[in-house]
């Protein structure tokens, strides 16, 4: 028996029971379209929510920035890696924002890995939904502090959780939450939730990774959409979806802000962002402060997609955003789906366990500002095909 063997063993299993992901590969930019594993499909798959990975004042802004300061930063933030463009993608992304001050990191998954365990440790604990992302989960274990999970989105199961450790005792305490759920595509009761964190005087973080540049005002938000501004105490943001790039962001007051400077480990220890993601940051604020257009245009076209898939007959969830989930229940019903989908030409992956739980396998249509009604209606077409052949719908 080598080393490795229960390793071959796992995956064999993972192929079993239909869980094995198989990983395509893109050879062309974002976009409606792509050329995947060499065939051109309509995409359905990428976070590209307003078409920006690939828009022309994106990639201008990019090069003109890369011919001014280079490519990367070539050291952490608080060494020699803090940029002019650093400085201003922040104070930008504030204002952009509604908050007192920013930082920004490396990814969505950085700035949660950085701030959970900046903000609570051992003694204390951190009120946790239980659908929240991966990165949300990750940092609260690297922070030691206790996990106390209530039911998704329940703001009853929250009290019921604080009355319970209030029992045993703790230090401090956060609630975090995700905005919009990237799964499901339903939002957070956050008002309720600013609401309990204030009556506690605990702190409360909401990870608005999918609402960033979809929700509020010309994609400002959750904390804009429920004009709650000054009331979340951290509002995690990427800048790898909407924004067409890649980073994360961590907005709040200024006190907040400088302590994750000093304490923040990915700023502290990983490389800045690269010039260019900053520099498309920058354009990309720029773009969604001159106009409501693409934030308009995604809306509608998610609109439509979602009415004409429940006229087919496709159960798609709870969602109350763009994100559509096609609930299939299991794992191989919904891999045989995604690969009938990509013979007719649509690219839409399938999602299982442990992304979602056991008998919620879900294909996840991710519906962007960068699709025409044709485009819609092609996937419409596969979708109603597919799913007549596989007995989902009649």
């Amino acid at each position: 028996m080598t080393k490795t063997k229960w390793i071959t063993d796992e995956i064999d299993s993972l192929k079993q029971q239909g869980l094995y992901n198989t990983i395509r590969t893109i050879g062309s930019p974002q976009g409606a379209w792509l050329m995947v594993d060499g065939q051109r499909v309509l995409n359905f798959c990428s976070n590209n929510y307003l078409g920006l990975a690939n828009h022309p004042r994106i990639l201008g802004a990019a090069r003109a920035a890369m011919e001014k300061y280079g490519l990367g930063p070539a050291a952490v933030r608080s060494i020699a890696g803090t940029m002019e463009l650093h400085v201003e993608l922040e104070r930008r992304l504030a204002a952009f924002k509604g908050a007192e001050a920013c930082i920004t990191f490396q990814s969505g998954f950085t700035a949660n890995l950085a701030t959970v365990p900046a903000l609570v440790g051992k003694e204390d604990v951190i009120f946790s939904d239980e659908l929240n992302h991966a990165s949300i989960i990750d940092g609260s274990r690297l922070s030691g502090a206790k996990i106390a999970r209530y039911k998704h989105n329940d703001v009853g199961s929250l009290r019921e959780a604080i009355a319970s450790e209030k029992k045993i005792g703790f230090r401090r305490a956060m609630i975090i939450s995700d905005g919009v759920f990237s799964m499901d595509g339903d939002v957070a009761p956050l008002d309720e939730l600013v609401k309990v964190a204030e009556e506690e005087e605990y702190l409360l973080m909401a990870d608005d990774a999918h609402g960033e540049g979809v929700l509020g005002r010309g994609g400002r938000g959750i904390v804009d959409h429920f004009n709650l501004h000054h009331r979340v105490d951290v509002e995690i943001g990427t800048l790898s979806k909407a924004f067409g790039a890649v980073g994360g962001c961590v907005a709040g007051d200024r006190t907040l802000i400088e302590w994750l400077r000093q304490r923040g480990r990915p700023f502290l220890f990983s490389s800045a962002m690269t010039v260019p993601d900053a520099a498309a940051c920058l354009a990309a604020i720029d773009l969604l402060e001159e106009s409501t257009e693409l934030v308009d245009r995604l809306w509608d076209n998610a609109r439509y997609f979602k009415a004409e898939m429940k006229r087919l007959g496709f159960d798609t969830g709870v969602s109350a955003t763009p994100i559509t989930p096609v609930m299939l229940g299991e794992a191989p019903l919904a891999q045989q789906f995604s690969r009938a989908l990509f013979e007719n030409g649509v690219f839409a992956m399938a999602i299982g366990f442990p992304t979602v739980p056991k008998g919620k396998a879900r294909i996840r249509v991710m519906i962007s500002a960068a699709h025409s009604r044709e485009d819609l209606d092609k996937g419409l077409e596969s979708f109603a095909k597919v799913g007549r052949e596989v007995g989902v719908v009649k």
